[in-house]
């Protein structure tokens, strides 16, 4: 397996003013004419908004349109995307379309807080209201600390969901760091998820988180792309998070083989630090992976296709 990268794709731009920063977390949604890539932008440093850039299916570095309007509002005071909302998974449902999200909390002696949220468009995905107020997925008694960042699989009647959960928090310095590693939920209608306390993906070495999973299912084999990191100098250092893949029967055991990932840092450029948040999506152009770079998606997205 081998991913080739085809280079940046958007980045912020201030098209309007509240698109101050960052191209984070892109994720991917086949129209018949595009692709519809929904990302998190900051109007200030500690919050986060949805828009979506749409590009071409055969040239995805060809933008079509920049969306300038947030596509959904952040939460009411006290709920948990309050402050941020990031896209995770986005999937057509019917005549609508259906955008998990990772809604931000920020925490008190844990800088922040996540829990999964839904939105729903009846447009094609250009504006979304919210179901409900509060999250689809959130902390459990086996899960204390926190969920985001799914990834969706529907077959038939059955509803797979690999996320990220918080496992504990890592005192670094004065402050602490998030550790999370991938687990599995199922679901008869994509709302109501039954929780087994699957692990997934752990860590492969103490100290490191894995999240943001990216899955499909062909030939009777899922196959997952996802991030892992470091706790320690993983903000543009040796722990910079990187893309890993593993494969499964199942969905639940999985065997990890990194080498297959095959997408390093660059030598240089956009890219030269880190490569993290990976989504794939099949397309007429062919498979593509849009994925982050240096600094967590401050300087945008680009992709790579496979070969």
């Amino acid at each position: 397996m081998v991913w080739e990268k085809r280079g940046f794709i958007y980045g912020p731009s201030q098209e309007a003013a509240w698109m101050k920063s960052y191209a984070q977390v892109p994720t991917a949604l086949l129209l018949d004419d595009r692709i519809r890539i929904y990302i998190t932008v900051r109007p200030e440093q500690k919050t986060s908004m949805l828009t979506f850039v749409d590009v071409d299916i055969h040239d995805p570095k060809k933008i079509l349109y920049v969306h300038k309007e947030p596509i959904l509002p952040l939460g009411k005071p006290g709920t948990f995307d309050e402050f941020g909302i990031m896209p995770a998974a986005v999937l057509h449902v019917g005549r609508e379309v259906w955008l998990y999200t990772t809604g931000w909390q920020r925490g008190q002696t844990v800088p922040y807080l996540n829990a999964v949220g839904l939105a729903v468009s009846k447009d094609s995905g250009k504006t979304f209201t919210r179901p409900y107020q509060g999250p689809v997925l959130s902390i459990t008694r086996d899960e204390p600390f926190s969920s985001m960042s799914p990834s969706i699989v529907k077959r038939d009647n059955t509803w797979e969901m690999w996320y990220g959960s918080g496992v504990d928090w890592v005192k670094t310095g004065e402050k602490y760091e998030p550790l999370y590693y991938i687990y599995y939920a199922h679901s008869e209608n994509g709302l109501d998820w039954v929780r087994p306390n699957i692990c997934c993906i752990p860590g492969a070495a103490p100290g490191e988180a894995t999240t943001r999973p990216s899955v499909f299912f062909e030939d009777g084999i899922y196959h997952m792309w996802f991030s892992y990191r470091g706790s320690y100098d993983f903000r543009g250092g040796a722990g910079s998070y990187r893309i890993g893949y593993a494969s499964s029967t199942d969905g639940k055991t999985w065997k990890r083989d990194d080498s297959k990932a095959e997408l390093p840092v660059s030598a240089e450029s956009w890219d030269s630090q880190m490569v993290a948040y990976p989504n794939i999506i099949d397309t007429p152009g062919g498979r593509y992976m849009f994925y982050n770079g240096n600094d967590f998606g401050a300087h945008g997205f680009g992709y790579a296709v496979w070969k």
